[in-house]
């Protein structure tokens, strides 16, 4: 497989923008001339080797941080966006994308603003009763979808919080308990704790200074929303000003993002970094060991691997998804270059969508995706009962995975062929931006692709992709 070259002008440049270095003292340092300093910058040569090793020598960059970022993911979502038919045939080559995503990301930002904006007022004329006359019909997103982005750019790792809630638990816990230090915490602000029978998973009497937790939740979520009611009522300062530099259009979407954030809080404290990535690499990311450990969730464990991307200190970048029974995504992170449809359900053949049918059990597979990247893919059911034989039973399928560059540092992977290249299975992102011509489970043909229909001839699909 080829080596995909490095083109990281922007970033190259804002490294050099915050060292507060001109551009000829940076070339010096980096052992380049001004010129080549110069097309590096604009993407116009990819960033060198010599390069890369210097940025780490003499300034101590983390070298990860050239290749992650806004540029995949952007390119991703616009790929998805120009699939919408009312940009016809017009689809502009993948290379003008990246340079797009690379070059100027505000401007990349502002089309997806744009084109989220079309899509809404298009539901919006398709459900008219509910829209014409009222007051607040102007076209926003959904503030669902402004916090699920918030998230994804910021690479589902946010600094402060995660360094909060780590220091909370070492400064209040010398056996670096979480328990402990939540109920020591609450112990000082006079409030009483216990379990009740109710509907709901927490509920705080700020007036009387009782938090009760449901008796029928599962352990793991009773410590999850004990440390969510902590990261309320000692770190609030430091959401509401996270809160504030996102800038959230709402306040529905700010609502929305504080509880996320309080979520963020809970997993880190659960399971701080450090400890955390230490014990994922002893265990080789065994989620049920891991488990074990920090008396949290297969679903907590999967979601905090995919968290540790702390600038310096990174673990194994991991995708991690969340699906409904429909093949909803439900919850979507990646730090992977594998990018996630931001409307609709994920590829059939994944092998999230099987875990359903072996409850119980992890299913592995090793997944191409139609740019060439390779993936150990990991998926497993997950069962949330309601606690009384007439309550819903929530099913959800988890899926988790990274490039297969990292196998050997996973234990799911043990007795897997990596190096067979048969082994593979071949899978994508959504049937319209996929652009693969022999799909058998495609449900709508790619966009950017001619089609050839035969009546006198029909294959596994009624048309033929050129």
């Amino acid at each position: 497989m080829a080596t995909q070259k490095l083109y990281a002008g922007a970033k190259l440049r804002e490294t050099r923008m915050q060292i507060g270095l001109t551009q000829k003292t940076f070339a010096e340092k980096l052992g380049v001339s001004l010129p080549y300093l110069n097309q590096m910058e604009n993407n116009n040569r990819p960033v060198s080797t010599g390069v890369v090793l210097a940025l780490a020598q003499e300034f101590g960059f983390d070298v990860t941080e050239l290749s992650t970022g806004d540029a995949e993911r952007m390119v991703a979502d616009m790929r998805e966006a120009l699939a919408d038919p009312v940009f016809g045939d017009n689809t502009p080559p993948l290379a003008d994308l990246r340079l797009a995503s690379s070059n100027a990301p505000a401007f990349a930002r502002a089309f997806l603003e744009l084109h989220r904006a079309y899509r809404q007022s298009q539901e919006r004329l398709a459900s008219l009763d509910e829209a014409l006359g009222r007051e607040d019909s102007s076209i926003r997103p959904s503030p669902w979808e402004e916090v699920r982005d918030f998230f994804h750019y910021c690479d589902n790792y946010i600094d402060a919080v995660d360094r909060a809630a780590e220091h909370f638990v070492a400064s209040k816990s010398r056996a670096g308990d979480p328990l402990e230090a939540a109920l020591q915490v609450l112990d000082k602000l006079g409030v009483t704790q216990g379990v009740a029978r109710q509907d709901a998973l927490r509920s705080y009497d700020a007036d009387a200074k009782r938090l009760s937790l449901s008796r029928s939740a599962a352990s793991a979520t009773q410590r999850f929303q004990l440390l969510h009611q902590i990261a309320l009522l000692t770190q609030n300062d430091l959401l509401e000003a996270t809160l504030d530099l996102a800038r959230f259009q709402s306040e529905e979407a700010r609502a929305i993002a504080k509880i996320g954030l309080a979520n963020y809080y809970a997993g880190a404290a659960l399971m701080p970094y450090r400890a955390f990535q230490e014990a994922a690499e002893e265990t080789r990311h065994d989620l049920e060991r891991l488990a074990d450990i920090f008396g949290a969730s297969i679903e907590q464990v999967a979601h905090r691997l995919s968290t540790l991307q702390r600038p310096g200190a990174k673990g194994i970048p991991f995708y991690f998804v969340r699906v409904d029974q429909a093949g909803t995504i439900t919850k979507r992170h990646s730090a992977t270059r594998l990018q996630f449809a931001r409307f609709g359900g994920a590829c059939p053949l994944w092998n999230v969508h099987q875990a359903f049918e072996t409850p119980g059990r992890f299913l592995r597979q090793l997944a191409e995706t139609p740019d060439g990247v390779r993936y150990v893919c990991l998926a497993r059911d997950v069962s949330k009962p309601g606690g009384s034989y007439h309550a819903p039973v929530r099913r959800y399928a988890i899926g988790l995975g990274c490039e297969v560059q990292h196998a050997r540092r996973l234990v799911y992977a043990d007795d897997l062929d990596v190096t067979k290249p048969a082994a593979f299975e071949p899978i994508g992102i959504s049937c319209r931006i996929c652009e693969r011509k022999a799909c058998h489970q495609r449900s709508v043909p790619p966009l950017e692709s001619r089609l050839t229909v035969d009546p006198d001839r029909r294959g596994v699909l009624p048309y033929v992709i050129e």
